[in-house]
């Protein structure tokens, strides 16, 4: 496997080395002088990247080619990254084949406030349809937003609180629909100005049917459907307001926002999920705050999350609510010695209740307290960052019997950027976390219906150590661009979920709706265990100007293993994935060609089954038309799985029941006014 790694390592640096400079041009003669390319790459990952940093940014146009209803089937096909995909109402990045508190989501640099991270079936509370950007986070930068985020960090912007003055008003709206869901969905943004203050009002509405699919739901079931996905329709909105207070030396501003979602949760049993939050954000810049610094930044949001778990005769078979405050503070220094950095302090209060029959974690108060701080210095053709964070956690369950956790973790992060040659950077990241295990793996006990398990916490984990080993190669200037990164990630104390087999007869225990042990019950018995793990693959893109500011080649691959003390494999690993994007830009047209072919994944955990590979072939032509200096358009077609293959996501629970969407034509129109 490490062979393959390699091999695809070197194919990609062969690609780069047919744009090299020699290493001897100062030998050339002087007048030969060659014409300046600019590119315009299809992604903003690597080409955009400068210094160390092992980040993308997902513009607003690109999210318009890949935008799905929820977050992690939008991020899907990026480098690295793919879903947990429970249907189109829920789904959740995860990235190098980590998931849950792993992966930290955020919406303008706050947690979303939500319960995602205790069941695959539950939506995260932010929406990409009013998202200005998404950036996608790893390295040294994550110390900023919290401990043990080995995966990275995804942060959905918008512009909700302003924190600018406009000089007329503006608006931004666009509408589309999607044929494979009867997806009807829009959204309506304004802002303007009156005097210092700023004001932003935007509201979205999306409502779709359930999604056809090319053949059977469940092709081991012959009653399943065909040509759809039973109970997996969506109806969601979303409304915010906010205003700031716009200054010579900085801002201050505030926001509410409220949230619905209701979704089915694809199966035979008919659940839905009714979900509300609405969320009160404030946020404040001030410049020169203090001798010595440079910028205080302040964020503030409180969450009130809820929702409930509906049967399929309507009755409410469990609530879920989440009260959670978090509050930030940041000083940016002055330079000292060379270096310039963030120093800050990050606070969370967090109050989980959770009712009913299904509600298998007890209500719990979870607090965390952190310091954290990042540098940064330039010397000579070397950039060098460091960080570090301390964080406090305890999870405070309210039952009689089970005790109170505490913890202390440390994280640091060093990283050194090389520019050896003109164009080309070689990166080194290292990163050491520590995470606390969540309320799930402390405290679990009952039938997880959503993922068909008895979920069994232990009280007693340890926290989790990451090692995280980063390096990448960049070349950023010339015809051909790109990157290639390899990493490995080494974790002690690894929290996951193992069968358990009491009587040691190589069968998985498994229980009955009333919890009792059955060896033909629904139920697989699920025990929260910790061992040694590790993760390593490969990310790799190159990006040609075929011709210059008019058509772009996209080259990419990625891929990650996951494997246990033992060697065994770790279940839902992202299987190897590779293909290209084609992008034509001329005028008012502009178009996309799109092909990824994901590889049949055999590299399964126990009771783990094969899932068949795919082909997936996307395309879009959009047209520009500007009616006056203020007032444009575009008019967008999209052809998405045009080869309507059957798409099932190894790294979902419901790969089996619940394939991605078929053949779809999505249309719609972007506007600013």
């Amino acid at each position: 496997m490490q062979t393959m790694l390699f091999k695809q390592a070197a194919i990609i640096l062969i690609v780069f080395s047919l744009d090299t400079p020699s290493i001897y041009a100062q030998n050339a003669p002087k007048n030969i002088q060659l014409p300046g390319v600019k590119i315009t790459a299809p992604t903003t990952s690597s080409a955009e990247s400068s210094g160390l940093k092992a980040d993308m940014i997902i513009h607003r146009d690109r999210l318009r080619q890949k935008r799905e209803a929820n977050l992690g089937d939008t991020l899907a096909h990026e480098l690295g990254v793919t879903s947990s995909s429970f249907g189109p109402g829920s789904g959740r990045p995860i990235i190098r084949g980590q998931d849950g508190e792993r992966v930290r989501v955020m919406e303008n640099s706050m947690g979303t406030g939500d319960v995602s991270v205790i069941s695959p079936d539950h939506a995260v509370a932010t929406e990409t349809l009013n998202a200005t950007r998404i950036e996608i986070l790893r390295g040294p930068s994550t110390l900023l937003y919290g401990s043990g985020i080995s995966g990275g960090v995804v942060n959905v912007l918008n512009d909700r609180i302003p924190d600018r003055l406009f000089k007329i008003p503006q608006a931004t709206f666009e509408g589309r629909f999607n044929s494979a869901l009867e997806e009807r969905s829009g959204v309506l943004t304004a802002s303007g100005s009156k005097g210092p203050i700023s004001w932003n009002i935007e509201g979205m509405k999306r409502k779709t049917n359930d999604i056809h699919i090319p053949g059977r739901a469940n092709p081991n079931d012959p009653e399943s459907e065909i040509g759809f996905v039973r109970n997996s329709a969506i109806d969601s909105s979303n409304l915010s307001a906010g205003s700031a207070y716009i200054g010579e030396r900085g801002f201050v501003g505030m926001s509410v926002s409220r949230l619905e979602n209701f979704y089915g949760i694809p199966g035979p049993e008919g659940a839905k999920i009714d979900m509300g939050q609405t969320r009160y954000a404030l946020a404040g810049d001030l410049d020169n705050p203090l001798k010595g610094f440079q910028q205080l930044r302040t964020r503030f949001t409180y969450n009130d999350y809820q929702h409930k778990e509906l049967e399929q005769n309507g009755e409410v078979g469990s609530r879920f609510k989440n009260d959670e405050l978090e509050s930030r503070a940041e000083l940016t220094h002055a330079p000292v010695a060379h270096w310039h950095g963030i120093m800050g302090v990050q606070l969370q209060h967090r109050n989980f209740t959770a009712k009913g029959e299904e509600a298998f974690v007890p209500t719990s108060l979870s607090q965390s307290a952190g310091i954290f701080m990042v540098e940064k210095r330039n010397w000579q053709q070397w950039q060098f960052e460091i960080g570090g964070r301390f964080e406090h956690t305890n999870h405070n369950p309210r039952v009689a019997m089970l005790e109170t956790r505490n913890f202390n973790l440390y994280s640091v992060s060093a990283g050194a950027a090389w520019k050896f040659i003109e164009g080309y950077q070689l990166d080194l990241i290292v990163t050491r976390g520590q995470r606390a295990p969540n309320t799930v793996a402390l405290f679990a006990d009952g039938v997880h219906i959503a993922t068909n398990t008895f979920e069994q916490g232990n009280s007693t984990l340890n926290k989790e150590t990451s090692n995280n080993f980063d390096v990448a190669l960049q070349k950023t200037t010339g015809r051909i661009t790109g990157r290639v990164n390899l990493f490995y990630n080494h974790i002690n104390d690894y929290i996951f979920q193992q069968s358990r087999d009491s009587d040691n007869d190589g069968i998985a225990d498994r229980v009955d709706d009333e919890s009792i042990v059955e060896i033909n019950g629904s139920f697989l018995v699920q025990d929260f265990s910790q061992t040694r793990a590790r993760f390593y693959g490969l990310e790799a893109e190159a990006n040609i100007a075929l011709l210059p500011d008019t058509v772009n080649l996209r080259l990419f691959t990625d891929t990650v293993y996951g494997k246990l003390k033992d060697n065994g494999n770790i279940p839902r690993i992202t299987p190897q994935r590779f293909g290209f994007d084609l992008n034509f830009t001329q005028n008012k047209w502009q178009a996309n060609f799109n092909l990824t072919r994901v590889v049949h994944q055999d590299r399964i955990a126990v009771l783990e089954t094969e899932t068949p590979g795919y082909t997936l072939m996307n395309t879009e032509i959009g047209y520009h038309m500007k009616l006056t200096q203020s007032v444009n358009y575009m008019l967008f077609l999209q052809g998405r799985n045009l080869l309507d293959s059957d798409i099932r996501m190894h790294t979902s629970f419901l790969k089996d029941a619940a394939p991605m969407a078929g053949r779809a034509i999505v249309a719609g129109i972007r506007g600013v006014f």
